[in-house]
């Protein structure tokens, strides 16, 4: 038996925010990030609108990319002081995702990180508030999946949270928060749609629903990111649609370990100033994951039907595998996204230095490794790795090396 668990309202399109308006309750909180939301108009909106419901209002603000656990607690605090019971998440990934967070420790204020970060294993919520997610970028879809994204600095790793229990309510899908999006976080934002989807399709939990979302994701990536990242924001409007798919995909067909490695590389080289940006992880990782993956039969069989999909050619299932990856490459190259991690700094292109030296990758290498292979998302990945082609996967993905193992 299979669950397939979305938000029970979606409202998408031009406006849609205008929905705030309806609801009914006491007191709502609003979690977002930097200064985006208000120079969008999102904040304000939100806030008059639930106003005009006839609600008091408290907004919480400064949630930061990739947030920590101090951040989550600290925004629960908030919660349990002011009694909300409606939570209302503006932003990218990282305010939706805190959000989140902060809504398990509001309704069960004794459960510790370790007890939220147990796999499917969060109780029972909305005994004290409803959540709704208004994504602002058109990439983690965390608007309509049960995942949350929780670093912990100390360690330097990502932790998932994953539940049903924490998908949203509500999910506002309006392109127009979307417009002021940099080209730089189109392009990442958008390569980790594209990953969410095809990992989604090769997942070992995928079905019938998440296949159908999955596939048609990926067609529309194919069409509109490169447009929309040099600024037709028809095609903007179409990616964020198309994200959104590819997160109703993941989040109950599940994802690899191409996330599993970008989980654990993304804040383990934070010293050295090279943050790993989440989706241009996903875009250096997924070619390597591809090859490693298509060892096995049935999953290569997979990969050719998206590259049948995408209408890349070949006839062979091996040449399409080979054209699917072609084709991330290119479009890694056109989005300015390095091949490999040694390439990897601002703006990187693979002409220029990096920022993670060779010898401080190898050092912290065996326990990233390790940390990827416990991440939940390894669980659903079509082919086991072992700890050594762990290792070598990450190796290859610093080197930018094929996968012949």
């Amino acid at each position: 038996m299979q669950r397939f668990t979305l938000p029970r309202d979606i409202y998408h399109g031009y406006g849609s925010m205008e929905i705030l308006k309806n609801l009914t309750g006491k007191r709502a909180i609003i979690c977002t990030g930097g200064g985006s939301s208000r120079r969008n108009g999102s904040l304000g909106k939100a806030e008059a609108y639930l106003k005009e419901a006839g609600m008091e209002v408290k907004i919480y603000e400064g949630i930061e990319s990739d947030p920590s656990v101090e951040t989550v607690l600290k925004g629960a605090k908030v919660m349990q002081e002011f009694g909300p019971d409606w939570i209302i998440a503006i932003g990218g990934g990282s305010p939706i995702d805190a959000a989140k967070a902060m809504w398990i420790k509001y309704e069960y204020p004794s459960i510790t990180f370790d007890e939220m970060r147990k796999v499917f294993g969060l109780p029972k919520l909305r005994r004290k508030a409803h959540f709704i997610a208004i994504s602002s970028t058109s990439g983690t879809a965390t608007e309509v999946t049960s995942f949350s994204i929780i670093t912990d600095y100390k360690s330097g790793i990502k932790y998932p949270i994953a539940d049903f229990e924490i998908t949203p309510d509500m999910a506002i899908i309006d392109p127009e928060l979307t417009h002021g999006m940099p080209p730089k976080l189109v392009a990442h934002t958008g390569m980790d749609a594209f990953t969410h989807a095809v990992e989604a399709y090769v997942s070992t939990a995928h079905c019938e629903f998440t296949d159908a979302l999955a596939i048609h994701a990926i067609e529309m990536i194919q069409k509109y990111l490169i447009p929309s990242y040099q600024g037709n924001m028809e095609a903007r409007d179409k990616m964020h649609d198309a994200q959104c798919l590819a997160g109703m995909a993941f989040s109950n067909a599940l994802l690899g370990i191409v996330h599993s490695m970008a989980h654990k590389t993304g804040a383990a080289f934070a010293d050295y100033g090279a943050h790993l940006i989440h989706g241009a992880a996903n875009a250096m990782y997924l070619p390597k994951v591809i090859q490693f993956n298509a060892k096995e039969e049935a999953t290569k069989k997979r990969y050719a039907i998206i590259c049948d999909y995408m209408k890349l050619g070949g006839t062979t299932d091996e040449e399409k595998v080979h054209l699917l990856i072609d084709w991330i490459r290119n479009t890694q190259k056109e989005l300015r996204i390095p091949r490999a991690i040694r390439f990897y700094g601002k703006d990187a292109l693979p002409t220029e230095q990096g920022f993670i030296p060779e010898a401080v990758f190898e050092e912290r290498l065996p326990q990233i490794a390790k940390d990827a292979l416990l991440d939940a998302c390894t669980s659903s990945n079509p082919r086991k790795p072992t700890e050594s082609e762990m290792k070598k996967l990450l190796q290859a993905c610093y080197y930018d090396r094929d996968i012949d193992f």
